[in-house]
């Protein structure tokens, strides 16, 4: 499915787009020749080095968790404003369920979320397999009744800081490639230099060219260094903090709702952590609760858990990245 152009992450298009567009431009101004940038041997020093750093720095599992981080910093943000009253609407129909029929009822739910009559009418949540594993196996916790809610806090806690750390790990390769590029682009100047010494003699267009082309090698390794692979390490970290601040959000309000608060002060508590330029407003989200929560009926003994058909048509929260706005 195509993604919407609102959704797009513009800003990190657009400033790749002017880290380029600046130096090319301003090398243009000066009236440099852009063919003399063309140099593939510096481009396969550089590169082939930072791919062989890569591969003796990280084991297979570090280098496919990099690739898929790298595949997200284009991807729509993963989070909005939207998405986060979106998963207290969630959580608010989840401890609403379990204050009306009981704890226990949510087992089929936790076990099988995919068809939760509460969770299949969230398909972003069962999409995310970092927060929808999170919530789960926390919520089994308090269904099979073997934990406290301090105990459940701590648990959970530990759970999100594994998350974090493994979730660090591409983002720290990613900040010692972008430490190692310029000097592999020292190598690469260095390497040039070498060549260059070898054509003294020679006519000085032949010596001049090789001086250039030497120079490239620092270019490109600073340019890719500050430019390219040190934001992209940073832009990673951010979007794992964003995954960080939601699960952060399901601890507390799930641990609220485990030490006796009622599902809306569980999950105005929720609400509360989350960060100020996300947060929806308590009205916002208490319009929402009214218009458009619903708690499925308790199940027969030994019936499936009912599908989303079986449901009441719901409307969706508006989306203004959807809506253009």
């Amino acid at each position: 499915m195509a993604t919407p152009l609102g959704r797009l992450p513009l800003l990190a298009i657009l400033g790749v787009l002017i880290v380029f567009g600046s130096v090319l431009g301003g090398f243009l101004l000066e009236r440099g020749n852009p063919f003399v940038l063309l140099q593939p041997a510096e481009v396969v020093i550089v590169g082939g080095a930072m791919l062989g750093i890569l591969l003796v720095a990280n084991p297979p599992s570090m280098l496919r968790r990099i690739l898929q981080g790298v595949g997200t910093l284009f991807c729509p943000p993963q989070y909005s404003r939207t998405s986060f009253l979106r998963h207290l609407r969630m959580l608010y129909e989840v401890f609403q369920f379990a204050i009306r029929i009981g704890i226990g009822e949510l087992e089929p739910d936790v076990e099988n979320p995919r068809k939760s009559a509460i969770f299949q009418r969230y398909p972003e949540f069962l999409k995310d397999a970092n927060a929808r594993d999170f919530l789960c196996d926390s919520l089994r916790m308090l269904v099979i009744g073997i934990t406290s809610a301090n105990e459940l806090d701590h648990l959970m806690d530990i759970d999100i800081e594994v998350r974090r750390r493994s979730r660090r790990g591409p983002v720290s390769a990613l900040h010692s490639i972008a430490d190692s590029l310029p000097g592999l682009g020292i190598i690469a100047a260095v390497l040039g230099v070498v060549i260059t010494m070898q054509a003294i003699g020679g006519a000085p267009e032949t010596v001049g060219q090789k001086v250039a082309a030497a120079l490239v090698g620092t270019f490109l390794g600073i340019l890719l260094c500050y430019g390219v692979v040190g934001p992209a390490a940073s832009r990673l970290d951010h979007i794992n903090e964003a995954q960080t601040e939601l699960l952060q959000v399901l601890r507390i309000a799930l641990v609220s709702f485990a030490r006796g608060a009622a599902p809306m002060l569980a999950v105005e508590y929720a609400r509360r952590s989350i960060p100020g330029e996300l947060r929806p407003s308590f009205v916002e989200m208490e319009a929402i609760f009214k218009r458009e929560a619903r708690v499925p009926p308790a199940r027969v003994p030994g019936e499936a858990p009912q599908s989303l058909e079986m449901e009441a048509p719901v409307a969706e929260i508006d989306d203004p990245a959807k809506s253009g706005d």
